[in-house]
């Protein structure tokens, strides 16, 4: 079982691939197993790694420094695994993750996707929309929100088996939104980051509405934003052939590999 020794924790990760380095950073709703239907599609032109954060999957804490140390943790897992630079896939909380690694360490991030996820960014107007995720959250906790709810009658099979990844996690803290925060970037230096970076968001994702993700892409100079229709909290889960066509084009236009 591969791991990275951490301090008071081992994360653990998984590698499949060879290629131009893609890693994949899960929501707090998922973990390495999240990517199933990323991973095996771009094996065969990338080299691609998942990994479980911090209190999530196998990746079991035994004390601090929590959540505030997931993006040292990225960096150090490059380090290991010796990716010079990679291209980095974010979804939800794992945006917290990816884009603070990209504003101290832009040589390291070849091209950032942001999936349902701002990544910590506040302006005044993400603020404003993001106090009312903070409401909905309180009133209706995160698991029912993972996923659009049509999913369960359009494709039952995949909302169970969603629901089963999210329930191998630990127990997690009732304040993630809050600590989050805390790892909130500079706006002023998101806004000159230099890779090319995708915006991608389902929809009718009720916590990270298209408004927050508009305004996000809004805030970067030459980003991309892509939205997909009738879909939730999880695009890439939801609606894993869009999601992925997607990412192949994004990737090939920024010059990291060829795409599939």
């Amino acid at each position: 079982m591969p791991t990275l020794e951490r301090p008071n924790c081992d994360i653990f990760y998984e590698e499949t691939g060879s290629g131009p380095a893609i890693i994949f950073a899960h929501g707090a709703g998922g973990n390495h197993l999240s990517w199933w239907q990323q991973v095996p599609v771009f094996a065969g032109s990338y080299r691609c790694v998942a990994f479980d954060h911090r209190g999530w999957g196998r990746s079991i804490p035994s004390g601090g420094p929590g959540r505030a140390a997931f993006v040292d943790d990225l960096i150090a897992l490059m380090d290991e695994l010796r990716i010079d630079r990679a291209a980095l896939v974010a979804q939800s909380m794992g945006g917290w993750t990816c884009l603070g690694a990209a504003v101290p360490a832009p040589e390291r991030v070849a091209a950032l996707v942001m999936a349902d996820t701002m990544g910590g960014l506040m302006t005044e107007e993400i603020d404003g929309l993001w106090k009312q995720t903070r409401r909905l959250v309180q009133a209706q906790g995160l698991g029912s929100l993972a996923y659009d709810q049509g999913l369960k009658k359009r494709d039952p099979a995949l909302a169970f088996l969603y629901d089963e990844i999210m329930a191998m996690n630990p127990p997690r803290e009732p304040d993630l939104t809050d600590s989050l925060n805390e790892l909130a970037p500079d706006p002023d230096a998101v806004a000159n980051l230099s890779m090319p970076v995708l915006w991608i968001v389902g929809g009718n994702d009720p916590l990270t509405s298209p408004a927050i993700i508009r305004a996000a892409h809004a805030h970067v100079p030459g980003s991309e934003y892509y939205e997909i229709p009738a879909t939730g909290h999880s695009v890439y889960f939801e609606r894993a052939e869009e999601f992925n066509g997607q990412l192949s084009r994004f990737l090939a236009d920024a010059g990291w590999g060829n795409g599939l």
